[in-house]
């Protein structure tokens, strides 16, 4: 057994190659091998949001906090709120974030395979975050 212990890791901000707007990263946990499952805990801030993105073999969010949108491509934004649960296929772009005005918290948990959790694209335009 492991046990990764609250406050026994530090905070690390999201990236800015992969985030838009201020991302805080928390509890970073991955499997050990034969295992593949991996995650982390992420705030977004008002505004921020993930860039497009796929997985190799999806990914499931579980919301915890506040007030998100997700999106896959040519899909209506979908509101997420905390139990909310969010599964987006292999392959399937999207993104995720919190609102215009509201942060959200949640757990991203993905697999790897053959060394990859995620491929990141290109960053989700501001058109493309407000829109409906």
């Amino acid at each position: 057994m492991r046990i990764i212990r609250n406050g026994g890791t530090a905070s690390k901000p999201g990236p800015a190659e992969y985030f838009t707007g201020t991302v805080r990263m928390d509890m970073d946990f991955n499997a050990e091998p034969p295992a593949r499952v991996g995650g982390v805990t992420v705030t977004f801030e008002p505004g921020a949001r993930t860039a497009w993105h796929t997985h190799p073999l999806g990914q499931t969010l579980i919301v915890t906090a506040g007030l998100g949108w997700a999106r896959v491509e040519d899909g209506p934004r979908e509101e997420i709120r905390p139990g909310d649960i969010v599964w987006f296929p292999p392959g399937v772009r999207h993104w995720h974030g919190a609102t215009d005005t509201t942060a959200m918290t949640h757990i991203a948990i993905a697999e790897t395979l053959d060394g990859r959790r995620v491929d990141w694209e290109e960053h989700v335009t501001d058109a493309d975050y407000m829109a409906p």
